[in-house]
């Protein structure tokens, strides 16, 4: 006789009191809601800017007219809010465009003396969630390793510019002689971190307490470092998910922006679907060359400063309109990968946005910002004004909040931005 399948509403009833079931093998689950996605984030950072004329809508509000960039992307307006108003206070450094570094921290006065960066919003979201993930945060570059991730000691994430190599720890699994020697290579971190806890042990015993104060605060990295070492061997002894996409091959040209970019922002979905990794960022640098975009003469940089020179606008113009079109892809890719019933958009928050208002005269005021997908009202070109702009910070603390952190503060936000 067939197992008769129970329904978990079944109830035992015993002089007039009812009682619900546990859940059972034999109790049906057809009723039982979908597990909720996890929370995610993506954050693209454009280092040269955004033409403003070409980025902004003239008006706020819903029923704003879409701008030429916009217009690109249009058909997603209900899937994205734009900001106007936002920045960081103080971004003026060393160099012109020291304010890069910053964009995800909002730490003050980039590269002059004494500056010390803070913790980045994706690594603010990556600490919270751990080795939950076979990779706590991936942080990608189109051209160097350089990034505008930040760990809470202030201490740069290298970028990961290959896609043909990210791919390749993501997803293939490696032979046996490979696999032992990165467990042998895990063991022998180890070790060196056994060494330097026991130097630091005696060497605090004859420190003055300035010194002990540095030295516990190594001794926490060291601890942290430790802790790390645990959580990747774990997740060496576990296969890596399958997929079906062809591994990508890496471009040499560095003067193929929008083919890089393009082979970086396919593989996010994969990231995200596999749940390789909940934080992703990228930083679209300057690669020191022509594009090869056609109608394009000059390089990038020189172009983001045009001293208004109409010809120069016109091929900045061409290059910024190939990298929404990337991003505009990148959410219909998103859009469409399904996620438990939902679309893949709706779970993930994703940041696009530069650390430049205007790169002709370097400005860090007034940046172009957009949030797309999570769990946000959308369609809005929402406007701050005033004379000074409203701290970017304000919607990472928002955006942080999303990821499920517990914190009232981040960089130098004064109140979470609420919208809706």
């Amino acid at each position: 006789m067939a197992a008769r399948r129970l329904d978990r509403r079944t109830f035992l009833r015993a002089s007039g009191v009812a009682m619900a079931l546990p859940l059972l093998e034999t109790m049906s689950l057809a009723n039982a809601p979908a597990p909720r996605p996890p929370a995610r984030m993506v954050n693209i950072g454009a280092t040269l800017g955004l033409y403003a004329d070409s980025w902004f809508p003239k008006t706020a509000g819903a029923d704003y007219g879409p701008s030429e960039y916009l217009a690109l992307i249009d058909a997603y307006r209900d899937r994205y809010t734009l900001f106007s108003g936002l920045g960081h206070a103080n971004q003026s450094g060393r160099q012109a465009h020291n304010s890069e570094i910053t964009w995800l921290t909002s730490a003050e006065h980039p590269g002059l003396d004494g500056f010390q960066n803070t913790v980045s919003l994706d690594q603010a979201a990556a600490n919270h969630l751990g080795y939950v993930t076979r990779f706590p945060s991936i942080v990608l570059g189109t051209n160097t390793p350089q990034s505008q991730s930040y760990t809470v000691s202030g201490v740069m994430v290298p970028a990961e510019t290959s896609p043909a190599a990210l791919f390749t720890k993501l997803f293939l699994q490696g032979n046996p002689e490979e696999v032992q020697r990165e467990t042998q290579r895990l063991n022998d971190g180890g070790s060196i971190l056994d060494h330097l806890q026991a130097q630091t042990a005696s060497l605090r015993r004859q420190a003055s307490a300035a010194d002990r104060h540095k030295l516990d605060a190594y001794y926490d990295a060291v601890r942290t470092a430790e802790q790390d070492l645990v959580a990747v061997r774990a997740w060496l002894d576990r296969p890596k998910p399958v997929v079906s996409a062809e591994p990508p091959q890496d471009l040499q040209d560095p003067a193929d922006l929008i083919g890089r970019l393009k082979l970086l922002f396919g593989l996010i979905p994969l990231i995200l679907e596999t749940d390789s990794s909940r934080v992703v960022s990228v930083m679209i640098q300057d690669h020191g060359a022509v594009p090869t975009i056609a109608g394009v003469s000059g390089e990038h940089h020189g172009l983001s400063h045009h001293g208004q020179d109409a010809s120069k606008i016109e091929q900045l113009r061409k290059i910024e309109t190939e990298i929404v079109k990337q991003f505009g892809t990148l959410l219909a890719h998103l859009d469409r990968r399904d996620d438990n019933g939902a679309s893949l958009l709706d779970s993930t928050s994703v940041l696009l946005g530069s650390n430049l208002g205007n790169a002709n005269s370097h400005s860090s005021r007034h940046l172009p910002i957009l949030v797309a997908g999570g769990p946000f009202s959308h369609g809005q070109h929402i406007v701050h004004a005033g004379e000074q702009d409203a701290p970017l910070s304000n919607l990472f603390l928002t955006l942080l909040v999303a990821m499920g952190l517990e914190i009232d503060a981040f960089g130098h936000s004064t109140s979470a931005l609420v919208w809706a």
